[in-house]
């Protein structure tokens, strides 16, 4: 990593993901009630106009190229399912957080799945037309560093 990057102070604070919902109702019930995201704020408006801020945990902001995105595709699901943008949460039982998705209306697209980078993640489609993984660490960071292919760019 260029030196003069490591010591500036980051400028941002928060990523938001804005998602329109048609079915906003089921939406909510699902990504809040379901998945068990913890609503932090909801505003309403003139013309029936709401909105809900749901907290996610820590966010980050994952980059793939084209080839990276398909090879993900092919370890989690065995095919290329995913559109250009692909939502993804850590969670800690993906086998149990799966089956309460698939419950609450999810489409089941490939079921928890170990990965290269030891992690157990499954594939669904959700309301609002999200397309999602839900994952669960199975080895510490430390030990997936130590792994042949991981590491960083730096």
């Amino acid at each position: 990593m260029d030196d003069s990057r490591a010591d500036r102070t980051p400028t941002v604070r928060q990523l938001r993901l804005v998602v329109e919902a048609e079915d906003y109702d089921a939406a909510v019930a699902f990504f809040r009630d379901a998945l068990g995201l913890p609503e932090q704020a909801a505003y309403s408006g003139g013309d029936g106009a709401r909105v809900v801020i749901l907290e996610a945990g820590r966010a980050t902001l994952e980059l793939a190229n084209p080839a990276q995105k398909r090879m993900i595709d092919e370890v989690e699901v065995g095919r290329q399912v995913a559109p250009r943008l692909r939502v993804a949460f850590e969670v800690d039982d993906s086998r149990a957080v799966t089956e309460r998705l698939v419950a609450a209306g999810a489409t089941e697209v490939a079921p928890p799945t170990v990965t290269p980078w030891q992690s157990l993640n499954a594939r669904l489609d959700g309301p609002a037309g999200l397309h999602f993984t839900v994952f669960e660490e199975l080895r510490g960071e430390a030990e997936r560093a130590a792994l042949d292919g991981f590491g960083t760019d730096a």
